[in-house]
């Protein structure tokens, strides 16, 4: 996923589920200068959805009772 976050920075939001801001980073895209900030937001945004996902299951385990 970072790869394609990488060489298509529109189509790794697309993928997400993330449709408008797609379109958005799709058009930052089109702009030679626009590739790598849209490249590195979409790098940076895959990253931080990973950590999201990451703490919300640390989360759930540390609300689970611990019995010994």
């Amino acid at each position: 996923m970072t790869l394609i976050a990488v060489l298509f920075p529109w189509l790794s939001f697309f993928l997400r589920g993330k449709i408008f801001i797609g379109f958005v980073c799709l058009i930052l895209q089109i702009t030679l200068i626009g590739w790598l900030p849209a490249a590195i937001w979409a790098v940076a945004s895959h990253i931080d959805g990973k950590n999201k996902r990451r703490f919300r299951q640390v989360e759930r385990n540390m609300q689970r009772p611990f019995y010994h």
